[in-house]
């Protein structure tokens, strides 16, 4: 089978996972617009999956917090922010004045992407210089967080108070300089904690890339018939 058609593997098995609890999460959840609203992200990097990412290299490490991040925002959709049992959970055992499962929501933002824009830059060599790769890392997490609070504003605008599910605010009206915040440290956290063992799997990946490509060549050569050197005739 082609590089273009590779075969099916362990990842797609994941990702056809996520489609089953992507429709089921669709079946009865708190408010079907909030829900799309939610869970658009993630039927757009599905279908990306499906036509173009699923044929280039990713680290593991990579694929396991989008995959992550992906069930997040399933989640919030079903619920909505505001409502996560699990939030409300939290809420009551730590006496806090609101569901904050839109703040762990909003530190994926950031987890998760870092590690994605981190592995496109290095195995594009867009950024040439290490030191400046998580300031810029960060800086896109960061782009994008500001880009969702201006969708939200503009969604508020728009729609007034029937908008109240999907903004998640619950009165707060630093909503979104916290929800940047945590967006913020997410992104961090994420170069902090797993770089190391994401550049281990880049490099374990190009080592295995290059044998492969090593062993392809030699058995071209042993394929090659070998043709005899006939003698001059005098």
């Amino acid at each position: 089978m082609s590089s273009l058609h590779p075969r099916p593997g362990a990842r797609d098995a994941v990702v056809a996972a996520l489609v089953v609890f992507l429709v089921w999460s669709g079946i009865a959840p708190r408010s079907h617009v909030t829900w799309l609203a939610e869970v658009f992200w993630v039927i757009g990097a599905i279908v990306m999956w499906a036509v173009w990412l699923r044929r280039l290299p990713c680290t593991g490490i990579a694929f396991t917090v989008l995959v992550v991040h992906s069930v997040v925002l399933i989640i919030g959709g079903i619920y909505t922010y505001a409502h996560v049992p699990l939030g409300a959970w939290v809420q009551e055992w730590m006496a806090r004045p609101r569901n904050d499962y839109d703040r762990f929501g909003h530190f994926m933002q950031g987890f998760a992407p870092a590690l994605l824009w981190r592995e496109v830059f290095l195995r594009n060599a867009i950024v040439a210089s290490r030191g400046w790769l998580p300031m810029i890392v960060v800086g896109m997490c960061l782009a994008f967080s500001a880009f969702f609070e201006l969708l939200e504003f503009a969604v508020a605008m728009g729609f007034g108070d029937a908008s109240s599910d999907f903004l998640g605010a619950q009165g707060d009206g630093w909503d979104a300089q916290w929800d940047m915040l945590f967006c913020f440290v997410g992104s961090i956290a994420a170069l902090f904690l797993l770089a190391p063992l994401q550049d281990r799997q880049m490099r374990a990946q190009a080592q295995q890339y290059t044998d492969i490509a090593q062993a392809r060549d030699a058995s071209r050569e042993r394929r090659q018939p070998v043709i005899p050197i006939q003698p001059e005739r005098r």
